[in-house]
């Protein structure tokens, strides 16, 4: 970048000569030595410029127009060197901070200017989203305990969680870039947590002056439509001028010591140093009713099902063992095509005993795929638990046939049995011909006969009414009674330990852009999801083959 303004300069006429440079040089015997290195990087520039004055470049074009207004106009510098300080300081403001520390390495002017607020102020917000004024902070006298109750959790009242932080008085935006936001710069963006069938959301985020790594949790059964609830597992901050600190947010005691250790790309862990910190007076049962409460915003008694209890106690004793000692792997947002037929991303959704769980919506040509962020014994996260086909639209009847289980089943397995034979007709190809003149039929009432891909096209249908049939459970009955489209597909069932997996059909129905829901016809069960609305920064996939893979990836992690 240096070379090319360098080049750019003397093409253009403004550089001056090395031969004039020596001239004044020796005009002026009783320069200082500085002078003099600076001299000798300004010629060594020159020396560069020589080589590469004969290559093409993007401002030759217009050198001509320059130098013809050269005498006319008022003098021009005559180096990049002789720049105005704000036009060279704009400059720099505009070039990756990464590429800045080099930078500094081109001479002493350089070096000086390079040591302006401006510049790097303007990569932590352009570069991380920065936003918190150090100098502000400075002049309003912001204490410690209010800006770490601001960052981590503002419904703190007590001083319990304080923690006394640095001046940040005597910091400037040049450490906070060099030492906190590009050393850790890779591990922003979004994480899953290996922790067995469970899984989690992980969003490591700049936060003011902070690098907070918060995980997602849904919220309590069985409100699907409320907000996700954060709790931050880490933080990192400046602690000295040249130094961040990692510390763990885990437990009930305050910020303690952690670490966090790059594994590999794509993929980093945490540790707790100091775990004593999660332990609470009254040992395991205060900490499981403090976990329960915050799990699930109910107590043990609350809870009469006997195999409920024995799956959240399950959970407690699996999780809690971790201490917050996690391995975490990338994940990324789905890509948004045109065609898809809704918005991609993360959605919360019920599934019965397990409670809420998080899932990913993602589109892939004629197929819709819907796969467990967070997950459970019987089918953990990281799999497919739904997959649905955009091929074959299925029309609901009137709602007095709609309540009766035995006309839905009847019309989702008709196209059940349509895609069997389908599939089978793709695995022996010589039996392709038999089973295409046996296509001639008409298709199960209910199901619309479409060409291939026309049906997510068609997405902006009518609302039609929607009634769940009589027997299917639902865990929050406050769905909605109106229906966009409807879908047959395939939801995934297994046993405890993800024993005798396998797809099952059922109805997916879209409901609008936010919602939609899954009958289980083989559980006679309803799953109602509701999209995530958090901003989720540094989350987007570079490309589909990239988000594919890592798909791929999430499912080998648990199988």
């Amino acid at each position: 970048m240096l070379l090319r303004m360098a080049v750019c300069a003397r093409l253009c006429g403004a550089g001056q000569s090395r031969r004039c440079r020596r001239r004044q040089r020796h005009s002026q015997p009783h320069q200082d030595s500085d002078s003099d290195m600076d001299m000798d990087e300004e010629e060594e520039a020159e020396r560069v410029v020589g080589k590469t004055k004969d290559e093409p470049d993007v401002c030759s074009s217009g050198a001509g127009v320059l130098a013809s207004g050269a005498s006319a106009g008022p003098p021009h510098p005559q180096s990049l060197l002789d720049l105005p300080p704000e036009l060279l300081v704009e400059i720099f403001s505009s070039l990756p901070g990464a590429a800045l520390p080099n930078l500094a390495l081109v001479c002493k002017k350089f070096r000086q200017i390079l040591n302006t607020e401006t510049i790097w102020r303007r990569r932590c917000t352009e570069e991380f989203g920065m936003r918190d004024d150090l100098r502000k902070m400075e002049i309003l006298g912001m204490s410690s305990r209010d800006l770490y109750v601001k960052r981590v959790n503002p419904q703190v009242k007590s001083g319990r969680f304080m923690k006394l932080l640095p001046d940040y008085e005597h910091m400037d935006y040049r450490d906070v870039f060099t030492h906190l936001l590009h050393p850790y710069r890779n591990i922003l963006g979004l994480w899953q947590p290996d922790i067995g069938p469970y899984g989690g959301l992980l969003n490591v985020v700049v936060d003011g002056l902070f690098i907070i790594g918060w995980m997602y949790l849904p919220p309590h059964d069985p409100r699907v439509e409320d907000p996700m609830r954060r709790r931050p597992l880490f933080r990192i901050h400046m602690w000295e001028k040249n130094k961040a600190m990692v510390e763990c947010m885990y437990g009930h005691k305050g910020p303690h010591k952690g670490d966090i250790q790059t594994v590999k790309k794509d993929e980093f862990s945490t540790k707790c140093n100091q775990t004593d910190h999660h332990r609470m007076p009254g040992g395991r049962q205060e900490e499981f009713r403090t976990w329960l409460e915050d799990e699930w915003g109910r107590t043990l008694e609350d809870i009469f099902h006997e195999h409920m209890q024995e799956l959240i106690l399950m959970k407690f004793i699996y999780t809690s063992q971790y201490d917050n000692c996690l391995t975490y792997r990338r994940i990324y947002l789905p890509p948004c095509l045109p065609s898809d037929l809704l918005q991609p991303g993360l959605f919360k959704g019920t599934y019965g005993s397990h409670g809420l769980e998080i899932i990913m919506l993602s589109f892939h040509g004629s197929k819709a795929k819907v796969t467990k962020l967070t997950g459970d014994p019987n089918v953990p996260a990281g799999q497919l638990t739904l997959e649905i086909d955009l091929n074959r639209p299925v029309r609901l009847p009137d709602l007095e046939h709609q309540r009766s289980m035995e006309e839905l089943s009847r019309l989702v397995l008709g196209v059940h049995e349509e895609a069997q034979r389908g599939l089978q007709a793709q695995d022996a190809p010589s039996e392709a011909a038999e089973v295409a003149e046996g296509s001639d039929s008409a298709p199960p009432a209910g199901v619309e006969d479409v060409e291939p891909g026309a049906a997510a096209c068609s997405a902006a249908s009518e609302a039609q009414p929607f009634v769940l049939p009589l027997g299917v459970m639902a865990r929050n009955e406050v769905y909605p009674r109106t229906c966009k489209m409807c879908f047959y597909g395939t939801g995934l069932i297994a046993g405890h330990g993800f024993t005798s997996p396998e797809r099952t059909p059922g109805l997916f129905v879209l409901f609008d852009d936010d919602r939609f829901g899954f009958i289980w016809l083989e559980l006679k069960s309803f799953s109602l999801y509701s999209r995530l609305t958090d901003q989720l920064s540094h989350a987007q996939a570079p490309s589909m083959e990239h988000f594919e893979a890592m798909l791929r990836n999430m499912q080998s992690w648990t199988s």
